[in-house]
């Protein structure tokens, strides 16, 4: 029997031919890819699922601290953990804002700003969300590590300062880098770091900076870690020791109180500053972490403005105390001659208007010669001598002690003052200088300004017999430079005797002397508006005169120089700032002659006519935390308002 097959459906070759090749190249494909995957993209997939498992979190490295002159700590760190988001999965990180925000009481809009603001950065790279955490937050964290994985802590080393503004100006404070400092910085910075911002922190930022370090962990499948892995430890910062003198600072302090003003000690050998105080002061603590809104709106409101560093940005009128440049131009000039005198009824008219001298309707200084004219700071005989001389020639000599130019001192921000001349008057307001204007800049009025360190280095500099040290605040600077100006040895021998006698033979400042110490120095009261528009206004607090002293000590070629500035005080200045230069050397000595300078300065420091607030003994109490025990005698703690007189206790000394 015979099959006929005829009808087989077969599958044409062509089609089968085509479909042999697609599959082929399908597997082609797929081998291209595992092959891709396991050499090409191996190290990239490899280092993801390393991610996945090993973590890496920055140990911070602690800022260097700052000493004393004698190796005291006068700034240094204290332990903190910040809290880290990490972002390696956007999707997780989103899911998870509005718990971990109610968790660590944050706004969730700040915390989608911060990723906004870090965006740029890689997602491997974690950020700082809140850089201080609480009891509470670090309890949070730590129970939700399963639920949560995102969030982890590093510990942080906290800038801690001592407290109720202690040498706040000049030590600065440090906060958290701005957007611009982190582009700015070649990598260096990173969100949530911190920086100096002023004073030293930011001077020498980059030797208080230290290079941090990277731990790396290993975690499981909610995060928590499960071993460690290879650390890179952190390089901490290094520690500066500075020029100042912390018993002299603390005299300082207390004696100017909570009076606004300021206060620069210097050595005028050197240049070296022993002590610089500002009036009012933001203590630097509230910004070792992220400052609150509200402190920085009432600092940044405050009409004081405690922001100010007033020892070398406030540009004021230094009144009597640059009587002792126009002397000095005087003598030198010989113009008048040094026997010159004038005669003072209280008053003198000069160019058709009538000035007065500070003892007007009170009583005359009669005929004054040079000696007593600084002794009496007679106003009348230094009119005269202005108007002699002239604004050049009083210009040029300012210029050359000092006056109107910036001392150059290792501090930011530092005001240069002014020292007006005829150049001067036409460059700035395109007319002529006006002989009467001479008058007053005779006295230290009109538009010549100064800063309380430029007074201290300017007085300092002619004691010396004309060598003008530049200031600097870190210890064993080197490349200090020097500026000379020469001063005939009869002109200095004259100035520092009259500055003598102002202290010491009945002068302005008679209520200052102290035994065995050859204090000198020159009171100064400058106006903050006319005689005719306070006549026209009458009295008003925030019209009333500052009140300046500078003094020094020995009377020749000095130690120590001393400049105090009270605002406003409606005080003499040997009245109201003379006292706290009087303060200051008495330690200075004091210490001189104890053991060598072992022990901490006696002096009469509990006496509260100079303005000090006993309330802020509770303030210090309270953050007694951040300072060493305090050193107070037992008769001291007996007395009532020896309480008020407890500020920082003099701190460790740091080990060498």
């Amino acid at each position: 029997m015979g099959y006929s097959f005829h009808n087989d459906n077969r599958l044409p070759q062509g089609r089968l031919a085509m479909a042999s090749y697609v599959i082929v190249g399908m597997i082609g494909v797929l081998l291209l890819g595992f092959w891709k995957l396991q050499i090409i993209d191996a190290e990239k997939y490899a280092s993801m699922a390393e991610r996945n498992r090993v973590r890496s979190i920055p140990v911070i490295a602690p800022r260097g601290r700052m000493l004393d002159r004698d190796g005291r700590v006068l700034v240094d760190n204290r332990p903190s953990f910040s809290v880290l988001l990490l972002r390696d999965d956007p999707a997780l990180v989103e899911k998870n804002l509005p718990a971990i925000a109610d968790g660590l009481n944050l706004a969730v809009e700040d915390l989608r700003d911060d990723l906004s603001t870090t965006r740029n950065l890689p997602k491997f790279q974690p950020i700082i969300i809140k850089p201080e955490a609480s009891d509470a937050d670090i309890a949070f964290i730590e129970s939700h590590r399963s639920d949560i994985p995102i969030l982890e802590m590093i510990s942080i080393s906290r800038r801690r300062y001592l407290p109720n503004g202690f040498m706040a100006h000049a030590s600065g404070y440090v906060g958290e880098v701005s957007e611009q400092q982190i582009e700015s910085s070649n990598g260096r910075f990173r969100p949530g770091d911190f920086a100096g911002k002023t004073g030293l922190e930011k001077q020498y930022n980059d030797l208080l900076m230290g290079t941090d370090g990277m731990r790396r962990v290993i975690v499981n499948s909610v995060g928590k870690e499960v071993g460690r892995l290879s650390t890179q430890e952190a390089i901490p910062g290094k520690q500066i020791q500075l020029t100042i003198d912390y018993d002299l600072q603390q005299v300082a302090e207390q004696s100017l109180g909570t009076r606004p003003g300021a206060v620069v000690a210097l050595d005028p050998r050197s240049g070296e500053v022993l002590a610089m105080v500002s009036r009012p002061t933001p203590d630097p603590n509230d910004f070792s972490v992220r400052v609150s809104n509200e402190i920085w709106k009432r600092l940044n409101d405050d009409p004081l403005h405690p922001m100010l560093n007033r020892a070398i940005q406030a540009q004021l009128a230094p009144g009597s105390v640059f009587k002792i440049i126009t002397a000095t131009a005087m003598l030198e000039d010989k113009v008048p001659p040094e026997s010159y005198t004038a005669f003072c009824p209280g008053y003198a008219t000069f160019y058709g208007r009538q000035f007065k001298c500070w003892v007007y309707g009170k009583s005359s200084h009669g005929v004054v010669n040079f000696r007593k004219a600084i002794l009496d700071s007679c106003d009348v005989f230094f009119y005269n001598v202005g108007m002699k001389l002239g604004i050049d020639r009083l210009a040029y000599y300012a210029t050359k002690m000092g006056i109107g130019h910036k001392t150059g001192i290792d501090l930011p921000s530092e005001e240069p003052g002014l020292m007006p001349s005829e150049e001067w008057v036409e460059r700035v307001f395109h007319r002529k200088w006006y002989p009467g204007e001479t008058i007053s800049v005779s006295t230290g009025q009109g538009a010549v300004t100064t800063t309380p360190l430029q007074l201290a280095r300017t007085i300092g500099g002619i004691a010396m017999g004309g060598i003008f040290k530049q200031p600097h605040l870190l210890k064993d600077a080197q490349n200090v430079s020097e500026e000379r100006f020469n001063i005939s040895e009869p002109t200095v021998e004259k100035i520092t005797d009259a500055m003598y006698g102002v202290v010491n033979d009945g002068g302005t400042g008679a209520s200052l002397k102290l035994a065995g110490v050859e204090l000198s120095g020159k009171s100064g009261t400058a106006q903050v508006i006319g005689y005719s528009t306070r006549d026209r206004l009458g009295k008003q607090k925030k019209f009333e005169d500052n009140a300046w002293f500078v003094g020094y000590a020995p009377r020749r070629n000095p130690e120590i120089v001393v400049a105090v500035l009270v605002q406003e005080s409606g005080q003499h200045g040997g009245t109201a700032s003379g006292p706290v230069v009087r303060d200051i050397i008495k330690a200075y000595y004091d210490k001189k002659n104890k053991n060598n300078g072992q022990t901490t300065v006696e002096y009469q420091r509990f006496n509260f006519g100079n303005g000090t607030n006993p309330a802020q003994a509770a303030l210090a109490v309270k953050d007694a935390e951040l300072a060493a025990p305090a050193k107070l005698d037992a008769p001291q703690l007996n007395s009532a308002a020896a309480a008020a007189a407890i500020i920082p206790a003099p701190p460790q000394k740091a080990l060498q």
